[in-house]
C-alpha cells in the first residue's frame, strides 16, 4: 500500500471546497482581521474541511458534539443528550483524535481525549476538521485526525453588540451576550453565555418488561462561560493577540435504562493563549504561550490537570517554489488526581517544507520529534502531494495522496494510576496512506464538486486495560487495521435571488482487530466496538433573499457492542428541518428568527446501548445585532 501510494504522489486538495492550487509567496497582514496561520498550507495530500458558518449559526448554544454528529461524516459516541461525547475518526478510538483551540492542544493529559459535549458552539468562531493521520503536523493523539477551533477578531468595526437566545423542548434555554469594539489598531470582544436543559424527555425503557414509556430523570445540564478576545496591531508589521475562555458545566449523569444511579459531575475549564506575530517580506515569526486548566469533579472525587505551553516557529518563503516552517513546542504537564500526582515535560521539534515545482503540482514534507520525560516518542514524518491534471473552462480534475506516521504517548492515567498504572508502556503508533480524486464542474449559475478518498491505516501498540488479579492494568497489546472510503459532494444552483445548495457525505469504515488478547478471546478479524461501518449525511438548503430553509438527514449503521461482534445496536436515521428569516424593522438593529424541528419522524433510537435519546423536539432561535 505504501509503494502504491508513493507512486501516486500527486494530488488535489487538502480542503474539500478548495478548487485552486495557489502558491503562497508572502503573507500580508490584513488590517481588518487577526492573522492566523492557514492550516492547509503544509498539508498537501490531506483533506481539510471547514464547518460552514451557517451550520455554526444553526447550532449556536448547542454542543460541538451535536453539530458534528448531524452535519458531518464523523461519528460520536454519545451517552445521552448533553452527556459524554467522544469522537471516532476513520475508525480510531476517542484518544486518537487531537483537539486544538487557537493552536493549543486541549485533550486531557490524564484521559487522553476531549469531551465534545462540553465544547459549546458559541465558544469559537471557526471549526476545521482534518481527516486522517496528522501527527507530523500536530503531535501526539492525531492518529485518526484533528479538530481545530479558533476565535476570530476583526478591526475597524466600531461598536457591536449581539444577543442570542435559544428556547426549546425539554427545558432548553440558551443565552449568549457579546460586545465588541475595534478600530484600526485595537480589537476587543467579550462574551458571556449560559446553556441549560432539563433533558426530561420521554423514552421507551427497554430494560423493563413491556418497554414502558418513561420520562428521563437525572439528566439535567447547566453550563456557564465567559470569553475575552483582544488584539493589537503594533505598527505595520507586528500583531499581538490573546484569548481567554472559562467554562463550567454542571451535569447530572444520565443513567442507563433500568438503573437508578444519581451520579453528578462538574467540569471546570480555563484556557488562555497569547500570540505574537512579526511579519517581514519573506517570513512570519510566531511566539505562542498558553495555559489549559481542567478540573473534573465526579461524585465529589476531584481530578485536576494543568498544561503550560510555549512554542515558537518561523514560516519563511525561500523562493516561489520553496517554503519552510521550523519550530519548537514545550509543554509542562501537571496531574493532581484522586489516585496519584505526576508531572511531565514534553518537548517537540518540527519542520515543514512545501515544494511547488510547477504551478499545478505541489509537495509537502513534515517531520516531528517529541521527547517526554526523557523518552523519545516515535519519529513522525509525512509526505503528501497534490496534482491538478486536467482543467478547462468548466471542469477541473485533481488527485492527492499522502503517506504518514502518527503516534500517541501513553496518558497519565495509563502510566501512573494507582493501582494498575504501567510506567513501561510504549507509545501507540500508526502508519497511514490515502489517495483521493476530486472533480469540480462550474458554469455561470451551477456548481458541483465530488471528492473520493481511499485510506488504509495500521495501528500498533494499541493500549488496552486488562484485568490483572484484583485490579486492571494497561498493556500495549492490540493491533488494528483501519480502511475505508470517504465521499463528499457539494451542489449549488443560483437563479436570480434564489440559491439552492446541497452538501452530503458518506463514510465506509472497516476497523478490523488483527489479534486476540488471550486464548479465550475471539475478537480477531472483527469490527471494533461502537464503530459503524456506514454513515451518510446530507443537508439541503434553500435561500430566497433574506429567508432560508433547510432539510438535514443523517443515517448511522449498525454498531457492535463488544469485540465478539455478536450483539449490536440497531441502525437509525434522523431527519431535521428548519427555517430562518431576517427582520429589519429598525434601521440600526439587525434581527433574525429561526425555527427548527429535530427528529421530525419521532424515531426511537440509541447511539450507545441502553442510553436513551430524545424523540421529536423543537428549537426557536432569536438573534439581535446592535
Amino acid at each position: 500500500m505504501l509503494i502504491l501510494s508513493f507512486l501516486f504522489l500527486t494530488s488535489f486538495s487538502n480542503e474539500v471546497d478548495k478548487t485552486l492550487l495557489i502558491p503562497q509567496d508572502t503573507v500580508e497582514l490584513k488590517l481588518v482581521e487577526v492573522y492566523s496561520a492557514p492550516l492547509e498550507k503544509y498539508s498537501y495530500g490531506q483533506t481539510l474541511q471547514k464547518v460552514d458558518a451557517r451550520n455554526l449559526n444553526d447550532f449556536h448554544g448547542q454542543s460541538l458534539a451535536e453539530l458534528l454528529q448531524q452535519r458531518s461524516g464523523l461519528f460520536l459516541r454519545q451517552y445521552g443528550p448533553g452527556m459524554l461525547a467522544s469522537l471516532t475518526m476513520r475508525g480510531t478510538s476517542a484518544g486518537h483524535n487531537a483537539v486544538f483551540w487557537n493552536g493549543i492542544p486541549i485533550n486531557s493529559p490524564s484521559l487522553g481525549q476531549a469531551d465534545f459535549s462540553i465544547l459549546p458552539v458559541g465558544g469559537f468562531d471557526e471549526a476545521t476538521i482534518h481527516y486522517g493521520s496528522s501527527g507530523a503536523l500536530y503531535g501526539s493523539d492525531a492518529i485518526g485526525g484533528a479538530i481545530h477551533l479558533n476565535n476570530k477578531n476583526t478591526f475597524n468595526k466600531g461598536h457591536q453588540t449581539k444577543i442570542l437566545s435559544t428556547f426549546g423542548s425539554f427545558g432548553r434555554w440558551n443565552q449568549q451576550v457579546e460586545y465588541g469594539y475595534s478600530n484600526q489598531n485595537f480589537s476587543s470582544r467579550s462574551r458571556v453565555y449560559r446553556n441549560f436543559s432539563k433533558n426530561n424527555f420521554k423514552f421507551n425503557n427497554l430494560a423493563s418488561a413491556g418497554s414502558p414509556e418513561e420520562r428521563q430523570r437525572n439528566a439535567e445540564v447547566e453550563q456557564f462561560g465567559t470569553m475575552q478576545d483582544l488584539a493589537w496591531n503594533l505598527g505595520s508589521n507586528q500583531q499581538f493577540s490573546t484569548s481567554i475562555w472559562w467554562n463550567q458545566t454542571d451535569r447530572q449523569i444520565q443513567p442507563v435504562m433500568g438503573s437508578n444511579d444519581s451520579d453528578v459531575q462538574k467540569d471546570y475549564n480555563f484556557r488562555a493563549v497569547v500570540d505574537y506575530n512579526k511579519f517581514t517580506a519573506a517570513a512570519i515569526w510566531n511566539i505562542k504561550a498558553g495555559i489549559v486548566l481542567d478540573e473534573l469533579n465526579f461524585n465529589q472525587s476531584v481530578n485536576k490537570t494543568s498544561q503550560f505551553l510555549l512554542s515558537s516557529d518561523i514560516d519563511w518563503t525561500i523562493s516561489e517554489k520553496l517554503k519552510s516552517k521550523t519550530g519548537a513546542r514545550f509543554n509542562h504537564v501537571i496531574g493532581n488526581l484522586s489516585s496519584y500526582e505526576a508531572t511531565e515535560d514534553r518537548i517537540e521539534l518540527y519542520q515543514s517544507i512545501n515544494y511547488l515545482p510547477v504551478s499545478n503540482l505541489a509537495f509537502s514534507v513534515n517531520l516531528r520529534q517529541m521527547i517526554f520525560n526523557g523518552d523519545f516518542a516515535p519519529f513522525t514524518p509525512s509526505i503528501g502531494s497534490e496534482w491538478t491534471f486536467f482543467t478547462n473552462d468548466k471542469n477541473k480534475f485533481s488527485t492527492h495522496t499522502s503517506i504518514s506516521k502518527s503516534f500517541k504517548i501513553p496518558t497519565l492515567n495509563d502510566r501512573f494510576w494507582v493501582p494498575g498504572g504501567n510506567p513501561d508502556l510504549e507509545s501507540e503508533k500508526s502508519i497511514s496512506a490515502e489517495i483521493g480524486l476530486i472533480h469540480v464542474f462550474e458554469s455561470n449559475d451551477f456548481m458541483i464538486s465530488n471528492q473520493f478518498n481511499l485510506y488504509s491505516m495500521w495501528v500498533d501498540n494499541w493500549i488496552i486495560w486488562l484485568p490483572r488479579g484484583s485490579f486492571w492494568s494497561p498493556e500495549n497489546i492490540r493491533e488494528v487495521r483501519n480502511q475505508g472510503l470517504e465521499y463528499f459532494v457539494t451542489i449549488k444552483k443560483s437563479l436570480n435571488q434564489t440559491q439552492l445548495e446541497f452538501n452530503g457525505s458518506y463514510n465506509y469504515t472497516l476497523a478490523t482487530i488483527l489479534n486476540n488478547l488471550s486464548e479465550n478471546d475471539r475478537s480477531q478479524g472483527n469490527q471494533l466496538p461502537y464503530t459503524p461501518k456506514h454513515k451518510a449525511q446530507g443537508n439541503l438548503r434553500f435561500t430566497y433573499k433574506s429567508n432560508s430553509a433547510f432539510v438535514n438527514g443523517h443515517w448511522i449503521g449498525e454498531r457492535y457492542i463488544n469485540t465478539d461482534n455478536i450483539s449490536s445496536v440497531a441502525p437509525y436515521g434522523l431527519l431535521d428541518l428548519g427555517f430562518s428569516k431576517r427582520l429589519e424593522f429598525i434601521p440600526k438593529i439587525k434581527a433574525s428568527i429561526g425555527f427548527q424541528v429535530n427528529n421530525i419522524t419521532n424515531n426511537d433510537y440509541q447511539v450507545l446501548r441502553l442510553r436513551a435519546m430524545p424523540g421529536r423536539n423543537y428549537l426557536i432561535n432569536i438573534n439581535l445585532t446592535l
